[in-house]
């Protein structure tokens, strides 16, 4: 376990709300560094999936998440530093917010905030400002973002869709008044964006070519138009860490048994959604973690004793996992344990949107038109290859689909007085995400369950 200080420079780029341009300024920051020749460590506040998949491709190293919700406060600033730590020492960390700077868990006040998480990693922030119709009253709401919290330090501004220079020198001559220096300046005309979809950005994956290209674009604009030797000044004022760095197999207390289990990972184009804590932590208790494309393997990877299926977008590949019959048929005849999360349990369905899935759970499901998201505070409501009944664990629900019934004769979880999820033989699947950093036992005991 790591316990000396390390003056790791890091910045938090944050924004007064969402579509200010966070992803964008954060990704191209992450690319123009990278350029310079600096090892950089990407971050994202909050439990989204997507944007650190163009993170992990600007910076070329996985891109990780900081929620407090999600893994607990004492372990933000632990994780922090293992994801700067690892496959390298970074030599800057750049973290993404979430939303606007000061809005936490619903009811919740500031609470997995990216402020809150500022905070927590004592990193100043670099706010990016949306100025479309904007000029002196810029000055006036980066003010009020500073003085609301004061725990919290902006360090610089990122002026972001400018319409003229003129737009820009008024801009600056504002914020000049209240003692925010200005590090960048972009036109609504070199504005680059990624395609969106129903639930965010559309995954790198899926668009590996055209992703790269985006990033490059990203690069080059943050270069041109953001002082990058201020960003780095600025993101040096940040403090030595002194909190040990997070450890997978610390957390996990060693390999669970003898031999090492091929746990099967679902991974391509339809399943993105995943924490790379939970292969360090499979890993490290023991397991062998293989990748598994639903779209194309045709079977499950040689001697799997457990499968661990996330979330990600199988309605927009319904079809092309339809077609793929024989890890279908492998998955529904499978006798070991199985964790699903979301897309997971869609694929392990009977149906989607009439498509025919695993038919390994008793359920249909299909797309809605209503968008369920939100933190939650569960329990575990039975027994399973990775949960005890009557344990509480924190998630978070981000999906458009429903399904019929909603929950089987054991669910998985009780929230908000309601059941949630199948619990069937050694399968455990449901909507809610969860960070297994957390929960480090789930790995533990999943890797148990397999080598049984």
């Amino acid at each position: 376990m790591v316990t000396d200080r390390w003056a790791l420079p890091r910045l938090v780029v944050a924004a007064p709300a969402s579509g200010h341009g966070k992803t964008t300024v954060a990704t191209g920051l992450l690319a123009a560094l990278r350029r310079r020749g600096l090892t950089v460590s990407p971050h994202k506040v909050g439990p989204d999936y997507i944007d650190p998949g163009y993170h992990a491709l600007a910076a070329g190293r996985p891109g990780r998440n900081l929620d407090p919700w999600l893994v607990g406060e004492d372990r933000v600033a632990p994780l922090l530093r293992h994801g700067a730590s690892v496959p390298t020492p970074a030599d800057v960390a750049v973290v993404e917010g979430v939303m606007g700077l000061h809005d936490g868990a619903v009811g919740r006040g500031a609470y997995a905030s990216t402020a809150h998480v500022a905070r927590l990693i004592d990193a100043p922030v670099l706010l990016v400002l949306d100025t479309t119709a904007q000029g002196r009253s810029a000055a006036a709401l980066v003010l009020g973002m500073r003085a609301f919290d004061p725990g919290v330090r902006i360090g610089g501004v990122i002026l972001n869709r400018v319409g003229s220079p003129r737009h820009e020198q008024l801009l600056r001559d504002a914020l000049a008044e209240v003692g925010v220096p200005v590090l960048g300046a972009v036109t609504r005309a070199a504005e680059v964006a990624a395609p969106a979809r129903h639930l965010g950005l559309v995954p790198v994956v899926e668009r590996a070519p055209e992703s790269l290209a985006v990033v490059e674009a990203l690069a080059g604009l943050v270069e041109a138009t953001v002082d990058l030797d201020a960003v780095l000044d600025l993101a040096r004022t940040a403090p030595p860490l002194t909190v040990p760095a997070w450890g997978p197999a610390d957390a996990v207390g060693g390999p669970a048994g003898e031999g090492r289990p091929i746990v099967a990972v679902a991974g391509g184009p339809a399943f993105t959604f995943s924490y790379a804590e939970t292969a360090e932590l499979l890993t490290a208790a023991g397991a062998a973690v293989v990748t598994v494309d639903p779209l194309r393997d045709p079977a499950l990877p040689a001697g799997t004793r457990a499968v661990v299926i996330g979330g990600g977008f199988p309605e927009v590949h319904a079809e092309a996992l339809a077609a793929n019959t024989g890890l279908r048929a492998d998955l529904a005849d499978f006798d070991g344990p199985v964790v699903a999360e979301c897309a997971g349990l869609l694929y392990l369905g009977e149906t989607l949107d009439g498509v025919p899935m695993c038919g390994r759970l008793p359920h249909t499901a299909r797309m809605t038109g209503r968008l369920t998201l939100g933190y939650r505070d569960a329990v575990a409501a039975a027994d399973s290859p990775v949960h005890r009944a009557g344990e509480p664990v924190r998630g978070h629900e981000f999906h458009r689909t429903v399904t019929d019934p909603a929950y089987g004769d054991r669910p998985a979880w009780h929230w908000d007085g309601t059941a949630h999820g199948f619990v069937t033989g050694r399968v455990h699947a449901s909507y809610l995400h969860t960070h297994w950093a957390s929960r480090p036992l789930a790995a533990r005991r999943l890797v148990e369950a397999a080598s049984r």
